[in-house]
Order: structure tokens, then sequence, then C-alpha cells
């Protein structure tokens, strides 16, 4: 079965610790690197991890980047998505690729403010028909984004 390891999955400054272990799981998963911007809400320490249950979490290819500027002067990323419910776009309308960067804001802040000016072209939104939802979960959102980006790359080896 085809891998998606060279998609991106960026935590801007996440919060709460249980979801970014989920997200870790997923990119195991999906054989996906995992990059976190700093600041982080939550310690990164072994015994932190422990207690979030994250005991594989040795097998995530993840990167900690000081700040969102440390994190495109080492990585220079080129195709990047932002997964906000500010987002015109809809997530099934992407096009992505081998190399593609899915970027998420943080639980409760969402992005810094100036994200939504400097990169509005490449806003997208995961469609939530229901009424009472402002949002859903981050980790449920990475999911979606990550296994779309996935069914579209592995579709494109197949042809």
């Amino acid at each position: 079965m085809k891998t998606v390891s060279d998609i991106n999955i960026v935590l801007v400054e996440p919060e709460i610790p249980h979801n970014t272990g989920a997200i870790g799981r997923i990119c195991v998963g999906l054989g996906a690197r995992l990059h976190l911007i700093q600041p982080l809400g939550f310690s990164l320490r072994e015994e932190a991890l422990r207690r979030c249950g994250l005991d594989y979490w040795q097998h995530v290819d993840v990167t900690i980047h000081t700040c969102w500027k440390a994190f495109l002067d080492a990585e220079t990323p080129g195709t990047m998505f932002f997964a906000s419910t500010k987002g015109t776009r809809n997530i099934y309308d992407c096009s992505f690729h081998s190399g593609s960067y899915l970027i998420f804001g943080s639980e409760h802040k969402g992005f810094p403010s100036e994200f939504y000016e400097t990169y509005k072209d490449h806003l997208f939104r995961i469609p939530m028909p229901g009424k009472n939802a402002r949002s859903i979960n981050l980790a449920n959102a990475v999911s979606i984004a990550a296994y779309e980006a996935f069914r579209q790359i592995a579709c494109k080896g197949q042809e």
C-alpha cells in the first residue's frame, strides 16, 4: 500500500497534548511528517508523553520549530493548505500532491491573525452541514484532511 511520507502535517501552537498525540498516531499510520510550531501548550518530556498514553511517540517523524519563521526557513514549503473555518474553498476542491503541507491552527485561537490575510488564498474548510457546531476537533480535522490527501495521492499513483 502506498504511503504519503512526503505529506507534512503542521500544527501551529498546539495546546492539547491528547490531540497532538492522536495526530501523531495519524502521521505514523500514513507515514506523514509532523511539524510542531512553538510555543506548545504541553511538555514533550518522556514522562509527560507517557502520561498521555503516547508510548508510540518514538515512531513519529516529528520536527519542532521555534516559530513560524523558523519553520519557513527550515522547510521552504511549496504547496501549503491552511485548514480554517474562515476558508472559502472546500477541502474536496483542493488538489493535494506529494510534498503538500497541511497546516492547522491551535485548538482555541486558530491561526495568528496575520495568517488570514497572508494566506487567504490557501485557506480551506471542512464542510459542516450541521447547524450547532462552530468547528470540529483538531485531531478529527487533521484526520479528514490527511486521509483526503492520501486518497488523492494514492489514486494519482494508480493512473
